[in-house]
């Protein structure tokens, strides 16, 4: 297993996992924003879609597991990623210049660790319930309820929202430089390249937000 440890320890190798697991990451992302986009649908469609992933019983849990292995190697090796770049030049720069790097790319630990913790509330306030008794008292079988309940809550909401700013700005810089590190770039296409991680980004932020922001507003309700 030396070849795996050698890949492990070297930048480009903590690159590429970064690169592959982010990129199964926003595959989740995708599919979870179409599925919560249900609820324009009403009840019937965003409960009967509950009902279905509830019914895969054992590949539900086998997913959500796989998830949170992809997401532990991507924040570990981002995080290395960062320790390995910092080795590589000990010294610090006397003064910082920052025309290349973006604000969203000087941030990328940090916004990836606060995402994280917006999921584990997510993860306790919408599949485990232990937040809200007036969630828990749903149940399982109202999931459109639960969400108007829970948007309608300012602090709830207005977390979400902050939390898919994360989102946003973490993605705008990290699927741009995936297709970096995969070797996926070429000059003739850079420059739309460049342009799928702000553009992507935002959409899927706005995509979520626009959920909690037409409950608040009793477009849905």
């Amino acid at each position: 297993m030396s070849w795996l440890k050698q890949i492990t320890n070297s930048s480009v190798g903590a690159k590429s996992i970064v690169a592959l697991t982010g990129l199964a990451m926003v595959g989740f992302v995708v599919g979870h924003l179409s599925g919560n986009l249900l609820v324009f649908g009403g009840p019937d469609a965003i409960n009967g879609y509950a009902a279905w992933l509830r019914s895969k019983g054992g590949l539900l849990w086998g997913a959500r597991l796989g998830l949170i292995a992809i997401t532990g190697l991507h924040i570990y090796f981002t995080i290395r990623l960062n320790l390995l770049n910092k080795q590589a030049r000990p010294i610090a720069y006397a003064k910082k210049s920052y025309t290349k790097a973006s604000f969203a790319s000087r941030t990328m630990v940090l916004s990836g660790l606060l995402s994280l913790s917006y999921i584990l509330f997510h993860l306790a306030h919408f599949t485990f319930r232990v937040t809200s008794p007036e969630i828990a008292a749903l149940g399982h079988t109202d999931v459109y309820q639960m969400l108007i309940l829970s948007f309608n809550s300012p602090l709830v909401a207005g977390t979400y929202i902050a939390a898919m700013v994360l989102l946003g700005l973490h993605l705008n810089h990290g699927l741009s430089s995936l297709f970096q590190t995969l070797g996926l770039n070429h000059s003739k296409y850079n420059p739309m390249i460049r342009s799928i991680g702000p553009v992507l980004g935002s959409l899927l932020a706005a995509g979520f937000m626009s959920i909690p922001v037409s409950i608040m507003l009793g477009i849905l309700k």
